[in-house]
């Protein structure tokens, strides 16, 4: 696993908690409007990364300091040997938090069952059907399935979705909220053209104050608690 970036603090990552952040290398999705294209789409600096056995010692150095890890990328779940670092991380007495897209729902399922995980963020792209399309992901019943386990086994949990003009349609907004039904948390995250993937996306495609909160009047009908983030 390349750990691209460790952001050595943060107290947003992790809902009250202080935390630290890891970035990993790679992703299967291809969204046109992510904004991690360097941990996407570049070649990994490996030069530059950041070791496992360097992260925990930094971790043994930190304890009293910091309450949990936040592992990001990039999606962390493409990583074969991400189960036995967790663990490790785990073992030393700190809470960890995972941000994944849901497509590796079995994976996911696995750390939840031996409890590895404290919470989870899961990003809710756009409609079933538009997945394909969006994300260049065909599975799109994996994206079901881990809605299902993180509801059903996840301590805490968040489901998320970055919303763009001239991409995400009200009618998208409510299929996306149909998807999580019953869930107790959905963030609406405000698109941020300062860097991305594909280039002929910009601050032009960012939302309104009044048509985010549209949006999440449409999520209050189906889920508890519904953030807003990125206002402008």
């Amino acid at each position: 696993m390349i750990i691209a970036g460790l952001q050595k603090v943060s107290l947003i990552d992790y809902p009250g908690q202080v935390a630290c952040v890891i970035f990993t290398y790679g992703c299967n999705f291809r969204c046109k409007f992510c904004h991690n294209p360097d941990l996407v789409i570049e070649e990994p600096q490996t030069d530059c990364a950041l070791s496992q056995e360097d992260f925990l010692e930094f971790l043994d150095m930190r304890r009293g300091r910091l309450d949990g890890v936040v592992i990001t990328g990039g999606e962390p779940l493409l990583n074969s040997d991400l189960k036995n670092f967790i663990f490790q991380i785990k073992s030393k007495g700190f809470l960890v938090k995972l941000d994944t897209n849901g497509s590796f729902s079995e994976e996911l399922g696995d750390l939840l069952k031996d409890g590895l995980l404290d919470y989870v963020a899961m990003d809710v792209k756009t409609s079933l059907r538009k997945y394909p399309k969006l994300t260049t992901f065909e599975k799109v019943e994996n994206i079901s399935k881990s809605i299902k386990i993180i509801m059903d086994q996840a301590p805490d949990y968040e489901f998320r979705g970055t919303v763009v003009k001239g991409i995400h349609t009200k009618q998208d907004i409510e299929d996306m909220a149909k998807l999580v039904k019953g869930a107790k948390r959905f963030a609406i995250q405000n698109f941020d053209g300062e860097k991305t993937i594909s280039g002929d996306l910009g601050q032009k495609n960012a939302f309104k104050r009044g048509e985010l909160e549209s949006f999440s009047n449409i999520f209050k009908k189906y889920v508890g608690e519904v953030l807003i983030r990125n206002l402008y």
